[in-house]
């Protein structure tokens, strides 16, 4: 099974440019997210006067790329009015909030290899079903990216899920900017946006493949994401990866299959 979130986002491009959130106003989205989700700092803001805009703030400590509270965030929104582009992950601000948030966090790189080899073994249940998308299906993020990309959250449950897995991973660890997603292409897309994009191998790195075209292909052909877990020296990495063979699994991975990697805000080592 690839990466590549077929059965919801076919005919994917054309829908991505209609986007909008009728109806939802900044107060009321905020209303109907759960106590647990408000902790993490989801907040989903919509309806500025005349326009209708999106900002997700990224869900993980208390850290948020461009606001610290569901108060700052629709704030935020406010002031830059109506989010464009293809990621329905906020863009950093060009404020002092924004520069902050892009300092150092303060999850280690180890803490997210951890969990993450913590899961191997962990396997699809009947119909493609697995924890992680039961549990991204349940967030009020994943009513935003399916919205985004013309699905229904429904169609999470049972679907192709090893950016589900990665999303799991930044939520649980709570580590910065490693950002949620279920589509890979708009997770790469996002990670680049932010300026956390690059072409070298760190542990702890989301990486990116394309298995027709490899490192030769860009964004719009990724088919799978992991972890990296280390750059072995010799033209491999070490990952995890969610949703291969079925399952977590731990694997070397060729460098030339590689598109590309986005770096979350790690501590300091």
């Amino acid at each position: 099974m690839t990466g590549r979130f077929d059965r919801l986002f076919e005919n994917i491009a054309p829908r991505l440019s209609a986007l909008r959130l009728n109806g939802a106003a900044p107060r009321a989205a905020l209303a109907r997210m759960s106590p647990e989700d408000r902790a993490v700092g989801v907040a989903v803001a919509g309806v500025m006067a005349g326009a209708v805009g999106l900002a997700i703030f990224n869900p993980l400590s208390g850290d948020t790329a461009s606001a610290e509270t569901p108060a700052q965030a629709a704030a935020a929104v406010s002031r830059e009015g109506a989010v464009a582009g293809r990621s329905e992950h906020v863009k950093s601000e060009r404020s002092e909030s924004g520069r902050s948030a892009r300092k150092a966090g303060t999850v280690a790189a180890s803490t997210v290899i951890k969990l993450a080899k913590s899961q191997v073994g962990v396997e699809e249940g009947r119909n493609g079903s697995t924890k992680y998308a039961d549990w991204y299906a349940s967030t009020p993020h994943a009513a935003v990216t399916a919205r985004r990309d013309g699905g229904s959250v429904g169609d999470y449950k049972g679907a192709e899920w090893c950016d589900m897995f990665v999303s799991w991973l930044s939520a649980q660890t709570g580590v910065r900017n490693m950002g949620w997603d279920a589509y890979t292409v708009q997770h790469a897309s996002w990670f680049k946006d932010e300026g956390k994009w690059g072409t070298k191998a760190r542990p702890g790195a989301v990486v990116f493949f394309d298995w027709q075209n490899g490192s030769r292909g860009g964004i719009d052909g990724i088919d799978h994401v992991g972890l990296v877990v280390k750059d072995n020296g010799n033209g491999t990495i070490s990952t995890v990866e969610g949703n291969t063979g079925n399952a977590v699994q731990e694997k070397v991975r060729d460098k030339s299959e590689v598109v590309g990697y986005g770096y979350p805000d790690y501590a300091k080592s």
